[in-house]
């Protein structure tokens, strides 16, 4: 049996119940000149405890189809990220 692909990324969408978007950056070298090439990939996670948020670096893995999208599952959130502290001031 063939291990399942995992993937590390950020979130860049947690609008949806129970599911977000990933963003994969991969560099590779262009074959002929050797530049680097950065690409990337989205994919749809499924997140059953809705525990990822904008920003975050989070650890996912292949599974089986769980809808006409979605074809990954959320295994961690590696790091939260950092939200600015903001002051709500009142008008008097």
């Amino acid at each position: 049996m063939a291990k399942r692909k995992e993937f590390i990324g950020t979130v860049i969408s947690d609008r949806m119940q129970k599911s977000i978007i990933v963003k994969i950056t991969q560099m590779k070298k262009q074959p002929k000149y050797g530049r680097i090439i950065k690409n990337y990939t989205k994919f749809k996670v499924h997140d059953e405890k809705n525990v990822a948020k904008i920003g975050d670096i989070v650890r996912i893995q292949e599974t089986r189809p769980l809808s006409r999208d979605k074809r990954f599952r959320l295994l961690e959130v590696t790091k939260k990220a950092q939200t600015p502290h903001v002051d709500i001031k009142e008008q008097a």
